[in-house]
């Protein structure tokens, strides 16, 4: 099953299950509950730590929940922050696998970019953490493909605005060009 946030982020052949960690994180419970699918297939944008290219195409089955104040060393949490799931990651630049952070927040600082970055995170998308998060609750396979729209820096908001939407252009060209739609 493929899916997305949804709001400014639709596509016709994927379910909207809403923006932010908690709203999805219901909604796609909701919906594998009903619907039971195999796999999960998360697709959005995302922003750049550090390293990448705007409107570069990434493929991930690594994510993580790293809030800026845990790397501030001022907090700690007792939940699980890291999900990952071996499955067949075809990456686009690089043979690794990338690690998507999903945070409450959009980074909109290049020093805490950079120190995220330090940390091992490579791109953040808001909602592909809790997708994981029920994928592994209910034994699914999961991964993301995300489509860069910005650097996380002072201008990340008006990057996004101004490449979201050839971003979504570029991902739905991916999705079927590697058929996955």
């Amino acid at each position: 099953m493929t899916v997305c946030a949804g709001g400014n982020e639709n596509f016709s052949f994927a379910k909207s299950i809403g923006i932010g960690l908690i709203e999805s994180s219901i909604n796609l419970t909701e919906l594998c509950l009903k619907e039971k699918p195999k796999s999960l297939l998360f697709i959005g944008s995302c922003g750049i730590y550090d390293k990448g290219e705007i409107l570069g195409i990434y493929e991930s089955s690594h994510v993580f929940n790293i809030e800026y104040s845990q790397i501030s060393e001022n907090f700690y949490t007792p939940t699980l922050n890291e999900i990952h799931f071996n499955s067949d990651v075809k990456n686009v630049s690089q043979e690794t696998s990338y690690k998507i952070n999903s945070s409450n927040y959009i980074c909109q600082n290049t020093s805490a970019a950079k120190k995220l970055a330090r940390f091992g995170l490579d791109f953040e998308n808001m909602e592909v953490f809790s997708v994981f998060s029920v994928a592994k609750k209910f034994n699914i396979q999961a991964k993301c493909i995300l489509c860069a729209t910005n650097f996380c820096n002072e201008n990340a908001h008006e990057d996004f605005l101004k490449n979201h939407k050839k971003a979504k252009e570029k991902l739905e060209n991916y999705l079927k060009e590697h058929k996955y739609i």
